[in-house]
């Protein structure tokens, strides 16, 4: 039988990874450090432990729970029906179940898997809800102190400017200067910027809503 044994993590930690590889030395491990909101066959480590599959290289395949195959009910479920259809038993440790007995489906993982991830998928759910009553509170709270996110940016505006405070200062005292001066004024040997992010900082500056 060829093991393997697939892991997600949403951070990675050496000390963590280390840990796995003794802990399981007679499986293949795949790693990936990703949202489990990825679908399955996206993810990198996916991709490669697919592929293995398809070599013929795997038909034993563990998981410590099914959320580590995703977070979306469809996605977990025809990724589990790839392994079955692909002759690969699948186990998850924290039930203590396998997919397959004698080479036939296991109904009992089956009705458990669906439901596990149907669980998971509205828990993924409710958690985005939550965070965007919370948002939402917060602007009513104090419309002026959480300016959340600018359009175009992946962090919040006091995130961005704190990011840039060299771009910052070199816009305020060097107001004539192109973007592509601003940017090679800014820019030292342990800060580097664009001439596009110079734009941003630029536009969050000159937002009164913003500035």
């Amino acid at each position: 039988m060829k093991k393997a044994r697939y892991i997600r993590q949403s951070t990675k930690n050496q000390t963590n990874l280390r840990q796995l590889a003794k802990a399981h030395p007679d499986e293949t491990l795949y790693i990936d450090i990703i949202s489990g909101s990825i679908p399955f066959a996206e993810r990198p480590e996916g991709k490669k432990l697919i592929e293995a599959i398809e070599f013929g290289e795997i038909d034993y395949l563990s998981f410590h729970s099914i959320d580590r195959c995703g977070r979306n009910t469809i996605n977990v479920l025809q990724t589990l029906q790839y392994f079955y259809d692909k002759g690969v038993v699948v186990k998850i440790d924290n039930l203590g179940l396998e997919s397959m007995i004698n080479g036939k489906a296991n109904p009992v993982f089956n009705l458990i898997t669906t439901i596990l991830s149907e669980l998971s998928s509205l828990e993924k759910t409710s958690l985005l809800e939550r965070q965007k009553e919370g948002i939402m509170a917060a602007r009513l709270r104090n419309p002026f102190l959480y300016k959340g996110r600018h359009e175009g940016t992946m962090d919040s505006v006091e995130v961005t400017l704190s990011k840039h405070k060299r771009t910052v200062k070199a816009l305020k005292t060097n107001p004539t200067l192109s973007l592509r001066q601003i940017a090679k004024l800014s820019t030292e040997s342990d800060y580097k910027v664009s001439a596009n992010t110079v734009k941003k900082v630029k536009e969050l500056l000159d937002n009164p809503k913003f500035a």
